[in-house]
């Protein structure tokens, strides 16, 4: 198999474990698809995807603005805690589902990092208003 044949097969089961994540996380077929065309366009989404696949855990060598996937995920956590505290919603933050909400995020953050970074340096994820 050539260089081109192992990136093709690479890529295609990138783009299958994109849409499997999607429908165990609940949502569509067509969700997954518009994703892992955005993944695939983004060099850094797609390689720090593809050492997720093979090592369940984030490279973190590609960053905006300073932000890695793993500083996404950790913000996200944070701030939708108060959610997971909620038997009722719980589900709606299933690991699949932060994932893949992980991964919109940061390529958001490719095209405006602004909002994304003013959310992740206001919002601390505390259950308390004050």
């Amino acid at each position: 198999m050539d260089k081109k044949e192992q990136l093709e097969k690479a890529l295609a089961l990138l783009h299958d474990f994109v849409c499997t994540l999607s429908e165990q996380a609940g949502e569509s077929r067509e969700y997954g698809e518009q994703l892992w065309e955005r993944i695939h366009r983004s060099e850094g989404v797609l390689q720090e995807l593809a050492y997720y696949y093979d090592n369940n855990r984030f490279l973190c060598q590609y960053q905006v603005e300073g932000y890695t996937l793993a500083d996404i995920l950790i913000w996200q956590v944070d701030h939708f805690k108060l959610y997971m505290d909620r038997p009722d919603d719980m589900n709606r933050y299933r690991q699949q589902r932060l994932l893949l909400a992980a991964l919109d995020t940061m390529l958001r953050m490719e095209e405006e990092p602004e909002p994304y970074i003013e959310k992740m340096r206001a919002e601390t994820g505390q259950d308390i208003l004050k």
